[in-house]
């Protein structure tokens, strides 16, 4: 038996970070919320079946304080590699937050099966984003419909779950994705010292 593990990573204790484990027959048999690194790290050393499952982590947003109101706006659209004469100050133009990688590099040496993704981009490649603004109501509740439609979690309760849950278990698709069609799934970039990984071909479904 496989598991697959998606962890919706929060870029502070503050905001809670989502899991959801689903076996080898489609089925969500663990969802939790976590909030500190401690409580991540207290649930994957004590969790049985890590040594049988793959594991994808979604890379949360750095939000580190930043000067000036337009910084804050083009942090995620600069393209800071072709452009050698910004003035990295406070180191503002890094997108994503080093937030736990130096325990998930500590568990691949381990020999656990971790990659990472970026959230926005799955939910593209899977059919799963909506028109809506990320993390509203609207989006949520959207969310949870296509995963219930056309990914067939008919378990899935009719009133709306935590956002952070329904993006970890989008991190356990992309990872069930690869274990079915390997050839399907390319690295786009490395973060970290642990791939970053997509789909190939977009997954269309009838949603």
């Amino acid at each position: 038996m496989e598991y697959y593990m998606g962890i919706s990573m929060s870029m502070a204790s503050t905001v809670d970070t989502g899991v959801a484990v689903i076996d080898s027959f489609g089925k969500i048999i663990f969802l939790d919320k976590l909030y500190t690194m401690k409580d991540i790290q207290y649930f994957m050393d004590n969790y049985s079946s890590l040594s049988k499952s793959h594991v994808a982590i979604s890379l949360p947003w750095d939000n580190s304080m930043l000067e000036g109101k337009w910084r804050i706006l083009s942090k995620p659209y600069q393209m800071v590699r072709t452009n050698e004469n910004l003035l990295n100050k406070d180191n503002w133009t890094q997108r994503y937050s080093t937030r736990g990688c130096e325990y998930f590099i500590s568990l691949v040496e381990k020999g656990i099966d971790i990659s990472r993704f970026e959230l926005y981009l799955t939910r593209q490649k899977l059919s799963l984003s909506s028109y809506y603004k990320e993390r509203t109501p609207a989006d949520c509740k959207f969310l949870q419909n296509a995963l219930k439609t056309e990914y067939q979690f008919e378990d899935l309760p009719p009133n709306m779950m935590p956002m952070s849950q329904l993006e970890a278990i989008v991190g356990a698709l992309i990872v069930r994705e690869r274990s079915r069609n390997p050839n399907n799934i390319k690295k786009i970039f490395e973060f970290c010292g642990i791939d970053v990984i997509n789909i190939e071909e977009k997954i269309v479904t009838n949603f």
